[in-house]
């Protein structure tokens, strides 16, 4: 895999440690600090100052405990951490949610050669696997909250970036952006949302409700 270049902020991994997210946002979120090494420390160091709090010890949780912390996760895990994998595509939390690997999900038609398999989650926020040709795109889109994006297989560019496997991207109510498959790989994205998105075009609004997107 290459380089994980677009990572989770800490407003996210804190809000998961804690136990905060909607059902759909916790898959992405485990899904890629299963991919990524730093995320997955960065984390980790979050629920150790959570779990030292909840132990009643917080006089010894101040700033300067904090900050060395922080500092901590700058540096990088002292040693590699270990996570489950199971063979196949996706991480172990996502196969749960699937079923299976790539080979289980049940793609349906969503227009222009995408396809989507939606998620049992919560009904507070959707999740859903998306499937891109290389070289196409999805409409041009806003958003009415907060959408999270995690590239499974080949990658995607929009008017933000570029985004590869493992990379994952925080779109919310300030971005309008078409994201565009790279060619030579189809792409493979696992999509969190937790509001309709606003579509431009005319098509994709009327097939909006359909489409649960």
């Amino acid at each position: 895999m290459e380089q994980i270049k677009h990572h989770l902020n800490d407003g996210l991994l804190m809000a998961y440690a804690a136990g905060n997210l909607p059902e759909a946002f916790n898959l992405v979120v485990a899904t890629h600090i299963s991919m990524c090494d730093e995320c997955r420390a960065r984390l980790e160091a979050f629920e150790a100052v959570g779990g030292t709090l909840l132990d009643g010890e917080t006089e010894d949780v101040g700033e300067v405990d904090f900050t060395g912390c922080l500092a901590k996760i700058d540096a990088g895990p002292s040693e590699p951490i270990r996570v489950d994998h199971k063979p196949g595509l996706f991480p172990s939390a996502l196969q749960d949610y699937v079923g299976g690997d790539l080979d289980a999900v049940k793609w349906r038609p969503v227009g222009m050669g995408v396809r989507q398999a939606i998620l049992p989650t919560s009904k507070d926020a959707t999740v859903r696997l998306l499937h891109i040709p290389a070289g196409a795109a999805v409409p041009d889109h806003g958003h009415r909250g907060t959408e999270l994006t995690l590239v499974l297989q080949g990658a995607f560019a929009d008017e933000e970036d570029r985004f590869g496997p493992g990379d994952i991207e925080i779109a919310t109510e300030d971005l309008e952006h078409t994201p565009v498959a790279e060619m030579g790989e189809d792409c493979i994205c696992l999509a969190a949302t937790d509001a309709p998105l606003k579509f431009r075009g005319l098509i994709p609004r009327l097939a909006q409700p359909f489409l649960r997107i």
